[in-house]
């Protein structure tokens, strides 16, 4: 049975995933409207996975006995200078993810909720790979500069990171 300050906590988590997700998709629709379908489909992808953490987290709150809420989600940004600026952005929620799900890690450590401490590696794991794969991406963008032809090449490349990513991602 989960204390009901840890129920709140995953429930928070679980806004914060649906928002994830949503801002993804927001990115994928700029993306496609620009013309850039390698990131487009890497968003699409994105937004899916975040929608499946959401969903594990409901599965894993309404199993231990608590009652996970959906709830009204803040609206994602619609519109973005540069792709790059909406990658640095991706990046920062990145941060803050990782940042909740750390919150999150510790109250379940403080509350001796060692079950559900356990289930949270998993994000703790995931949030790792996500902030070095938006880090990894940023990175690249900033060789490429303002080159036209870099960025169809990174275009290229990042639809094959998303190829790649739904490979491994329905593995798990």
């Amino acid at each position: 049975m989960l204390l009901k300050n840890i129920e709140n906590a995953l429930n928070k988590q679980i806004r914060i995933e649906a928002e994830s997700s949503q801002t993804y998709l927001s990115m994928a629709c700029w993306a496609e409207v620009h013309g850039l379908e390698g990131i487009a489909q890497f968003m699409y992808a994105q937004s899916d996975e975040e929608r499946a953490h959401m969903l594990k987290l409901i599965k894993y709150v309404n199993e231990r006995g608590g009652h996970a809420q959906v709830t009204d989600l803040k609206a994602p940004k619609t519109t973005y200078t540069t792709f790059k600026e909406m990658f640095e952005e991706l990046y920062k929620h990145e941060v803050f993810v990782s940042d909740s799900i750390n919150e999150l890690v510790h109250i379940t450590f403080s509350e001796k909720d060692y079950a559900t401490h356990n289930f949270l590696q998993w994000y703790v794991s995931e949030q790792i790979e996500e902030e070095a794969t938006a880090k990894n991406i940023l990175d690249k963008i900033n060789l490429i500069g303002d080159d036209k032809g870099g960025l169809y090449l990174f275009d290229r490349d990042i639809q094959q990171l998303a190829v790649t990513n739904s490979t491994t991602n329905s593995l798990k």
